[in-house]
Parts: C-alpha cells; structure tokens; sequence
C-alpha cells in the first residue's frame, strides 16, 4: 500500500486497536502496514536510547515517515533558547531513523509568543541545512492576522518551513459530557485554522468530533484540498486524532472513504473488520 499522501495518528498503538491492525511483532510494524506516518509525541515526553531508535527503524517500510517533536525541555521549558550542544545530542540519538525521517515538530506552547521568535530563527540556524522542520504556534497574537502573524509567516517562507494548521474546530463543537471530551478540550489549543502556503509539504493535525457522522461537515473542505494537493503532485501529512485516541482508527476510515469518494484511483486504507461499523454513508 503506497499512498499519494501521508496519514497517521499521534501514536502508533492502542489497547483499542489491536483486533483491526495486521499481524506482526511489535505494535509499530503493525501500525506500519496500514498508515504510513506517525506524530513522534514519545520524544516530546521523553528522550529514547539511540538504541530503541534503531528497533524503530528496523520496524518500519522505508516509504514510512516519523514526524518527531523536539523535547518539552527545548521547545517549552526553554522557549527554543537552547544550546547547538543540546540539538546536537538529540539529532545524534534519533540518527537511525534519518531516512525515514519527515520534517521535525517544533510544537510550541502559548506562552511562546511574538517577543520569542529571535528564539525559533536562532533554533533553526543550529539545525544542519539537510533538516526541514514544520511549527506549531499556539499564542494568540498569531492568530490575529496582524504585525505578529505577519512576521511568523514571513520567517517561515523565508526559511521554507510550514506552519502546521490545527483544526480543533469539531473538538470544541462537541458538548463536554464526558472525560475524554474535558481532557481534550483542556490540552488542545482552541485557536482559528490558519494555513501557510508554502512549498514545504503541508501538515493538517485535525482534532475529532467524538460523534463520527459529525465529522463530516469539517472534514469535507480538507477532503477537497487534500485531494488537490495530490493532483498537483504535493504530499501532505495528515494526522487524524480523537478526544479518545482508541475511535481514531474509526475516523481515518471515514476519512479515507472521504477521500476516495473524491480520487476514486487512489489507493485505500484498509482494517480488519472485526467491530461493528460506525456508518460511513
């Protein structure tokens, strides 16, 4: 399975998904043979042996990508104003996967705002010229379509880095009747959907109704441009999560449906259909 595009989760298991994924020895391999990328949130929280990178990789078909996100101790405790030294040992320690690697997550907290952008261009100066990044910016004043965005969006062009758009919007529409919705719509910035053009290759990280069929109506307008990105030979990432991550698996299949309503040719993402079906028309 090779698709015109990247998709996957901000994880690579799930105690919910093991009946509907392939077999195969670890989760990752398993995970591997169906979606194609993953959000590496397991370098944010903590930083892995050089070691378990290697495993990772040998888990994994080359056309795989893993999007890692730098260490909480850089991009939040430190606001990026770290040292070439730090970098260093971390780009040292994921170096097995350099070949399957995408672009880097810069995820910053909102408390990173328009008086710290010095900070992410001097990051981005400490980065060997081969790496790409993709960020996520959460402040406010980036929001504001104002002197602050404007010059966010200029150093990223500049440097042909994209902005990673947040859809959150079917999240925050849902009524906060359980602990998963609370959860989620506590850790998840509820921040307008902001789209960078620029020639780096796009990163949509789209936020989950918990009602699948409610999906739909936002999902719809990333269906069109997704599926224009294709025909124009551009490969997108697209990350697919839920307020509980065990139903993500439910809406990458809506999703796909989606988009292969749209691009009847392109290749289809397929389960193993041992739950019952949320309906998908």
């Amino acid at each position: 399975m090779n698709l015109p595009y990247f998709l996957g989760c901000p994880q690579w298991q799930h105690p919910a998904w093991n009946a509907r994924l392939p077999a195969g020895s670890t989760p990752l391999e398993r995970y591997s043979q169906v979606l194609n990328c993953v959000e590496g949130n397991t370098t944010f929280y903590a930083t892995p042996t050089q070691a378990q990178c290697a495993q990772w990789r040998r888990q994994v078909p080359d056309n795989f990508r893993f999007l890692l996100k730098f260490p909480r101790s850089i991009s939040h405790d430190k606001l990026l104003a770290t040292s070439g030294k730090e970098v260093g040992e971390f780009l040292e320690i994921v170096s097995p996967l350099n070949d399957v690697l995408g672009p880097f997550l810069v995820q910053l907290p909102a408390s990173f705002g328009p008086q710290h952008l010095d900070n992410l261009w001097h990051f981005f100066d400490l980065l060997p010229a081969h790496l790409t990044c993709t960020v996520e910016v959460r402040h406010p004043a980036f929001f504001e379509k104002r002197d602050p965005e404007r010059a966010l969006n200029r150093g990223l062009r500049e440097r042909q880095c994209a902005r990673v758009c947040l859809d959150s919007r079917a999240l925050f529409s849902a009524k906060a009747d359980s602990a998963s919705i609370v959860d989620a719509q506590r850790k998840k910035p509820n921040v307008p959907v902001h789209l960078l053009p620029v020639d780096a290759a796009p990163v949509i990280r789209y936020i989950g109704h918990p009602d699948l069929e409610s999906n739909r109506e936002y999902l719809e307008p990333w269906v069109e441009r997704v599926a224009n990105w294709i025909e124009q030979g551009v490969r997108p990432f697209v990350f697919i999560h839920m307020p509980d991550n065990g139903d993500a698996l439910n809406l990458v299949s809506l999703w796909t449906a989606l988009l292969n309503k749209r691009l009847p040719d392109a290749p289809t993402v397929n389960f193993n259909e041992k739950q019952p079906q949320m309906g998908l028309f």
